[in-house]
């Protein structure tokens, strides 16, 4: 079995755009994430892309001759190209062609793990394939294992019968997520019930996110084994994961590592996991996590909040902290008004940023004073156990307790709570 890494060069139009360089050592490294290996990239300048090839005439010829130079596999489009561009850009080269959306849906493919992220992805792959049915895009990510129709015939009459087959899948896909979210949308409810302030981690892909969650979840979650894989790797992970923390004041929280943003996402998979990135838009806290050794960071501070206005985040509050500060050689914890700067795998920055977090999350929270009656020992078992006690005291009538609670559960206590005569 023959074992050799695919090889492509990367191409991309300049259209005076100042992302431009940024995109492109992106793609590559989108490329390297999917196991392909970049041996060239080619780049034009023009005011808008070519209608027929992307690539003006004689940069194509170009193209078609490094192809050959390079024995490269496959060429890989900075941009989405229409059907027709993808079609002719392949005829013209004699070779495999893949734009940046057909990249990212292979790697999201292969990296799929659970059975709601699997069928975004097809969900996703299938609408791409629909409109490109006799190009070798499609025909990569239908050999990857997607959905039930066969894309090997030719001529206008098998392609009107896989067009009608995916048709059939999306619409069974889609039926099978609706039932998907609708659990998932009770099970939400459920937790909302119980009042516990919800954080979302979001943010660029590989800016740390998933470090940041394992620290935390390492020191205060209810099941350590429950930690999140951390790779460095664009798109190490597509899961959206929740663990319920619990602090040493006994404050709970349910934190969520949501899947990491990238530039141009593909409109048809931000589409797909709106469920999935729904913990974010359902937040009461988002924390955006930036690589701040990262020379583009305020590009990628940008993709997250176009990302974010996409999927319909709106009027939630959002703290930013700028993670790998030790790469950076720069000071850490370091606080600028409400944004934070540190180094996730350090306990210092991860003692601060705690700080953060419960400042923005527990505004609910009020301090009060109870005399329990000794007859009541079940009411102080709930407070040590549930509650932030501050200070006990024994007295002749009964236990006092200081204790900081959440105000919606003041009333189930108001018949101990001492007024103040003042």
């Amino acid at each position: 079995m023959d074992n050799k890494q695919t090889t492509a060069i990367t191409i991309g139009l300049n259209l005076d755009n100042e992302e431009f360089d940024y995109s492109m050592d992106e793609l590559t490294a989108l490329a390297n994430a999917n196991n392909i290996e970049v041996l060239s990239t080619l780049v034009q300048k023009l005011d808008h892309p070519d209608s027929a090839t992307y690539f003006g005439k004689g940069k194509v010829e170009e193209l078609a001759t490094d192809i050959i130079d390079y024995d490269a596999d496959m060429i890989i489009v900075n941009d989405e190209l229409s059907p027709s561009q993808l079609r002719n850009l392949e005829k013209k080269t004699n070779t495999k062609v893949i734009d940046r959306t057909g990249l990212i849906l292979e790697i999201f493919g292969n990296r799929a793990q659970t059975h709601e992220a699997k069928l975004q992805v097809q969900l996703a792959k299938l609408e791409y394939q629909l409109p490109r049915l006799h190009t070798s895009a499609s025909q990569r990510l239908d050999q990857q294992g997607g959905g039930g129709f066969a894309n090997r015939g030719s001529g206008e009459s098998q392609i009107e019968l896989n067009r009608r087959a995916i048709e059939r899948d999306v619409t069974h896909i889609k039926n099978e997520l609706k039932a998907i979210q609708k659990s998932d949308k009770t099970q939400r409810k459920q937790r909302d019930s119980t009042n516990i302030p919800t954080v979302a981690l979001v943010g660029y892909t590989n800016a740390g996110k998933s470090t940041i969650m394992n620290q935390l979840v390492g020191r205060y979650g209810e099941n350590v084994d429950k930690q999140v894989m951390v790779k460095n790797m664009l798109f190490a992970t597509l899961n959206t994961s929740v663990r319920k923390i619990t602090f040493s004041d006994n404050k709970d929280m349910l934190l969520s590592d949501t899947v990491g943003f990238v530039s141009k996402l593909p409109h048809q998979l931000v589409q797909a996991f709106r469920s999935t990135l729904s913990e974010a838009a359902n937040a009461d806290l988002l924390i955006q996590v930036v690589d701040e050794s990262d020379e583009n960071k305020e590009l990628m501070m940008d993709t997250t909040m176009k990302t974010l206005k996409e999927i319909g985040v709106k009027n939630i509050p959002m703290i930013t902290v700028f993670n790998k500060a030790d790469l950076a050689n720069e000071k850490r914890p370091e606080h600028v008004g409400e944004d934070l700067t540190i180094s996730a795998n350090e306990d210092d920055s991860i003692d601060e940023l705690v700080k953060v977090i419960k400042k923005n999350s527990y505004s609910n929270y009020a301090v009060a004073e109870f005399m329990i009656p000794f007859d009541k020992g079940e009411i102080i078992n709930y407070l040590n156990n549930n509650a932030n006690v501050l200070a006990t005291h024994y007295l002749a009538e009964g236990t006092k307790i200081k204790a900081e609670l959440p105000v919606s559960q003041m009333d189930r206590f108001k018949d101990y709570i001492i007024k103040n005569e003042d």
